[in-house]
């Protein structure tokens, strides 16, 4: 592709209508208390994280408009196969059943000469999330509309498969094998961006996201809001995957779905006799299935460890956790921070305003310079945050449950807080936070945090207690 302007890391394509607040899904009923949060009898001895990990940004939702980011001109190859593809093209709109408001646009494509369609989840997540609040309709090339039945949902590779009353021409194909491609390959994605209009985008694939928990292709072209759903093809109508996302940091740096994951989809549908009812106890299952293999990934073997000054701090650096540090030793301050950061790259979208399925772990070593030992625990009791964890209400989350002690680790002796919350809609899915601050010096603090979202309470668990168990001293100041 020639150029976009993009600026925002990891940017959903499917955009909201007109509002500038998020088009969240409704306050859930609670099936999850405050007290079910914490399994055992007794607290237990550390504890989790309020809400998704805060090291890293957080992506944004799908209500982001970059009105900055024009396409070029199509080229004659990309006019002859829009011509060819644009009676297989859909918009797909959530409404408000109340009023039939537009809530969020996105787009999708008919499979072949059938009626199923498919998208993104996270252009029809409030309909699956909330069928009693939103419904879903398509819009064609000619204008004409019609409702979109949910058959399916994929949420950790963000597909879906809906049904509409209309079949394909037998454009698009989605083959039954994998389909192969050479770095440099003229891809096409179509869509509806912006809410303007039909549109094609050219641009070319360029590898797999390397950072990513799911694989991901990398297509070099701009892509905009809208068009998340929308196919992204060969020069011959072959479905290679489905737009998702893009960089808003970088020049026409977007993100496919690689089509194997929606044929594996496609395959589901087929075997299944009828469309769940209630999509939320599927949603929870599939998330289930990703946090076990994130801890697996995570523990299967041991942390890593750094030095900060006489501490031991564990870290994980893979491929899916990335870790940067920094310091204020130049700023004119009268104590000295040093920070260490890891958290993942990636996170499984729910809603538009939940994120999910992340780990991160942070580490501040605190010096003084010269202050009083009553302001320096001043200081570090400010810098602790416990009474930050869950200010903020979250009707997602059951309110945190804390447990506090004073324990000892490899010959340290630390102040531990773990807090647990539950997830109301997805019962067996917590976030867990663990903070510890180091109690062995009046002039020196080493303040630690986990944060994991989306985990069984089993797991969580496992984690803080590996987490724990890592720090340590190494010398004396």
């Amino acid at each position: 592709m020639k150029r976009a302007a993009s600026l925002i890391l990891g940017v959903f394509l499917s955009s909201h209508a007109g509002a500038t607040a998020p088009a969240g899904t409704r306050p859930a009923r609670a099936q999850a208390t405050a007290a079910q949060a914490a399994k055992p009898e007794a607290p237990p001895p550390v504890m989790p994280p309020a809400t998704p990990p805060g090291a890293t940004p957080p992506a944004p939702g799908p209500g982001e408009l970059d009105t900055t980011t024009t396409l070029p001109p199509p080229s004659s190859a990309a006019q002859q196969l829009y011509s060819s593809a644009q009676a297989d093209l859909l918009q797909i709109r959530m409404l408000l059943k109340n009023g039939r408001t537009q809530s969020t646009v996105g787009s999708g494509f008919l499979v072949g000469t059938s009626n199923l369609v498919l998208t993104n989840y996270h252009v029809v997540s409030q309909m699956a999330l909330d069928p009693e609040v939103y419904a879903g309709e398509y819009v064609d090339t000619n204008g004409e509309h019609g409702p979109v039945e949910l058959l399916a949902v994929d949420v950790l590779h963000d597909l879906a498969v809906l049904r509409v009353n209309r079949n394909g021409t037998g454009f698009f194909i989605v083959p039954e094998k994998p389909v192969k491609l050479i770095q440099g390959q003229d891809l096409y994605s179509l869509g509806n961006p912006l809410d303007l209009g039909f549109a094609i985008s050219e641009g070319a694939y360029n590898g797999v996201v390397s950072r990513s928990f799911y694989d991901q292709l990398i297509f070099s072209g701009p892509i905009n809001s809208g068009m998340s759903g929308g196919p992204s093809v060969t020069s011959s109508g072959t479905v290679a995957g489905i737009n998702v996302s893009k960089r808003r940091d970088g020049e026409a740096v977007s993100f496919l779905v690689p089509v194997k994951y929606a044929q594996e989809l496609l395959r589901r549908v087929a075997r299944q006799r009828a469309a769940p009812r209630d999509f939320n106890p599927l949603i929870a299952e599939q998330l289930l299935a990703h946090q076990r293999a994130m801890v697996g990934r995570l523990l299967d073997s041991p942390l890593s460890i750094k030095n900060m000054g006489p501490y031991r701090v564990p870290v994980r650096e893979s491929g899916q956790v990335r870790c940067w540090g920094r310091s204020n030793a130049m700023a004119e301050a009268s104590f000295s921070s040093d920070t260490l950061n890891c958290a993942m790259e990636s996170a499984i979208y729910v809603s538009d305003t939940q994120q999910t399925g992340q780990v991160a772990m942070s580490h501040q070593y605190l010096r003084s310079m010269g202050l009083h030992p009553l302001r320096f625990a001043a200081l570090a009791s400010s810098q602790f945050g416990l009474d930050r964890l869950g200010r903020a209400r979250d009707v997602r989350l059951t309110g945190p449950l804390c447990s506090e002690r004073f324990v000892r680790s490899n010959n340290l002796p630390l102040r531990a807080v773990t807090c647990v919350r539950a997830y109301r809609k997805f019962p067996g899915l917590y976030n867990f936070t663990l903070l510890t601050a180091s109690t062995d010096d009046r002039q020196a603090s080493l303040q630690s945090r986990l944060d994991v979202s989306g985990v069984s309470y089993d797991n969580g668990m496992r984690v803080t207690r590996a987490f724990l168990n890592a720090l340590g001293r190494s010398g004396k100041l």
